[in-house]
């Protein structure tokens, strides 16, 4: 779970840089990559920092309220 995590972050960063460059200077970082904002690659980008950001949300209920970055340690 912890992978899947950080994978998250890293992907929903990336959202966070790409609609900060669209909002300040009228640049969409994944439709210049893919070559358009409705190519297959960008919609798959898309699609994956969208269920990145829901990963997030629900990772913590499922959880328990605890998003884990770290490994766990064993309790004494």
């Amino acid at each position: 779970m912890r992978i899947a995590n950080i994978i998250a972050y890293i992907l929903v960063i990336l959202g966070a840089v790409n609609w900060g460059l669209f909002g300040f200077f009228d640049f969409n970082l994944v439709s210049s990559i893919f070559d358009g904002a409705r190519s297959m690659g960008a919609v798959i980008t898309y699609a994956l920092i969208t269920l990145a950001a829901l990963w997030l949300i629900l990772s913590p209920i499922i959880t328990g309220g605890v998003l884990w970055l770290k490994n766990r340690r064993a309790e004494r």
